[in-house]
């Protein structure tokens, strides 16, 4: 499996297995599946509410391969608390608390990256993440990280004169590249994780409440990927999460279905040629279209 480094100069596999929207009962067996199908990257979070489903799978997939927890990447997040949305706001002391319950819940001694899951009030981002540097230090966190910042956040960070997140994880697909921050995180070398790098499918969340009208009427419009795909004899899907890891990022797909989850892996037999690629970069619409609440880069 090929990886994209860090800004610790730690690595993480290019591939990994999204586990948004499945349910904790549902995770045992789908994670399982995605780990027995050379997926080493997991990514869940507080706010899924699956850890402890993720947690048994990885302990099943250990135990009954006979393999090392090393070999095994693990991503999770904190919820941070949005005081606007009636949640508690997570401080120094309940940040670390909450690590350790989401490490009691997945079974483990430590993960190897832990991201804030978004940027809400100013006044709360730089405690998160006083705490989140805590935790690296005593290595329950091999690495730290965020998701959904943008440049004004980490700059926030750089002022306070601490540490530069290792990762961050942000929407990133062909309709929303976000080129300025991509930048910003290539020159600071901090790692670039891709989610919901499908959303451009007819196919994307297509549950009442998932999906918004925007991208359906977008969808609507004359695309290119079928055709791109068919060039190359892979699927859309294939394609899509290909242009990723061109790009240099790490991406999380997730399915449920055993046969996308194998073949949303099987990236490495093909190459998208230049033209292609400019193609698909011209599609570019700008802010991020996966959060029902609009795009949480745009928080101040």
């Amino acid at each position: 499996m090929k990886t994209i480094k860090l800004r610790n100069d730690k690595t993480l596999p290019s591939i990994g297995f999204g586990t948004y929207l499945i349910t904790d009962d549902d995770a045992e067996q789908v994670v399982y599946t995605a780990l027995i199908n050379q997926y080493k990257h997991i990514d869940t979070a507080q706010a899924y509410g699956n850890e402890s489903g993720v947690g048994k799978a990885i302990q099943k997939y250990i135990t009954e391969n006979n393999i090392s927890r090393d070999e095994l990447y693990i991503t999770t997040k904190l919820w941070p608390g949005n005081a606007d949305w009636g949640h508690t706001v997570a401080d120094y002391d309940s940040t670390i608390a909450s690590l350790e319950n989401s490490l009691k819940l997945l079974q483990l001694d430590y993960v190897d990256l832990y991201l804030i899951h978004a940027p809400f009030k100013k006044e709360d981002r730089l405690e998160q993440w006083r705490a989140l540097v805590e935790v690296k230090k005593q290595g329950k966190a091999r690495s730290i990280g965020v998701a959904n910042y943008n440049i004004n956040h980490i700059e926030e960070i750089k002022k306070a004169g601490m540490e530069l997140p290792d990762a961050n994880q942000i929407e990133l697909h062909p309709w929303s590249q976000k080129n300025e921050l991509v930048a910003y995180l290539k020159e600071n070398n901090i790692g670039i994780i891709a989610y919901s790098s499908l959303l451009p499918l007819s196919t994307w969340r297509v549950e009442d409440g998932q999906a918004s009208a925007k991208t359906q009427e977008m969808r609507n419009e004359q695309l290119p990927f079928e055709e791109i795909a068919k060039k190359y004899e892979v699927s859309e899907a294939q394609l899509l999460l290909k242009w990723g890891l061109q790009h240099g990022y790490g991406i999380l797909p997730k399915s449920m279905n055993e046969k996308r989850i194998k073949s949303n892996i099987d990236l490495f037999n093909f190459r998208i040629k230049e033209e292609d690629m400019k193609t698909m970069d011209s599609l570019d619409r700008g802010d991020g279209l996966a959060w029902q609440f609009g795009d949480p880069t745009k928080v101040e």
